[in-house]
């Protein structure tokens, strides 16, 4: 079995259990404090607190997390749809902007859904809207799916270091 955690059960279980309190979120949800408070297959809602550190240096909500907030809904609408030992990678994504977001602490809604199911390359679509409910930001990605390896790369830098030591 992969070393990758998130590959060791279905994406649909994984982000129910997220949603449910059951894992705690890691990497970029954890940095960027997401929510997951819908889930289904080929369809999730992440949701984030605006806050002054995700402003450009005009003090709107910069576009890099913007584009991040879709891109992670878009891969994991996808996860949602993969059985446990596969995995998925961005081929590309495209990014709309669409109006400037605040960062006054109010409530970010990114919620990406498959749009097509290919056996090697699916497609998705995100929104991402303000508390208001207005669109700051769409995006569509195309995403490749694969088995998981079956070891980490970290994992295997680390025990080539050790073996070299």
């Amino acid at each position: 079995m992969s070393e990758f955690p998130a590959a060791q059960r279905s994406g649909l279980r994984l982000f129910e259990l997220y949603r449910e309190g059951a894992l705690e979120p890691s990497g970029i949800a954890e940095l960027l404090d997401l929510r997951c408070p819908e889930v289904e297959e080929g369809r999730i809602v992440f949701t984030a607190k605006s806050r002054r550190d995700f402003a450009n240096p005009l003090g709107m909500l910069h576009g890099g997390i913007a584009a991040t907030l879709l891109d992670s809904a878009m891969g994991c609408a996808v996860h949602t749809t993969l059985p446990a030992g596969m995995v998925y990678t961005s081929l590309d994504i495209s990014v709309r902007y669409i109006r400037a977001g605040a960062v006054d602490g109010g409530e970010l809604r990114a919620e990406g859904r498959v749009v097509h199911r290919g056996r090697k390359i699916r497609t998705a679509e995100a929104t991402l809207t303000d508390e208001q409910g207005r669109v700051l930001a769409t995006a569509t990605s195309s995403l490749m799916i694969m088995a998981a390896p079956s070891s980490h790369p970290a994992s295997d830098a680390a025990a080539e270091s050790e073996a070299a030591a």
